[in-house]
């Protein structure tokens, strides 16, 4: 499996941007489909934004679409969630994710990865 580790996270204010990274190590990168989700304070995980394996298909939840932005960089490793126009309800730790893309994908859901990070606090003030 790969293994996966977030950064970037912190407190901003409503309006404000942050950029999350998630750095992979282990196995081949571009063999993984990515996917960000986020737990806010007694809820469940939930789907943010997905990748495909070679970063030509983007997927979003309703609630992060038109503000959020995912990216890949295979070069380095690297996925990046880019969090535009940032909202109190995003508040939530954001875990980045990893499927192996030669296996059946559903985005969305969080059964559907094979290695999770840590996870990293965004936490957004009114």
């Amino acid at each position: 499996q790969v293994q996966l580790v977030e950064s970037g996270g912190g407190l901003v204010q409503a309006g404000g941007s942050l950029r999350l990274s998630c750095a992979a190590s282990g196995r081949t990168f571009s063999w993984y489909h990515m996917g960000w989700f986020r737990q806010a304070p007694g809820k469940e995980r939930e789907f943010a934004a997905a990748i495909t394996w070679n970063g030509v298909l983007t997927y979003y939840a309703d609630s992060v679409k038109g503000r959020f932005t995912i990216s890949r960089d295979n070069a380095k490793n690297t996925v990046a969630l880019q969090m535009n126009s940032l909202k109190p309800e995003d508040t939530a730790v954001y875990y980045c994710a990893a499927k192996y893309y030669g296996d059946s994908y559903i985005y969305s859901s969080q059964n559907t990865y094979d290695s999770w990070g840590q996870g990293t606090q965004v936490t957004v003030s009114s």
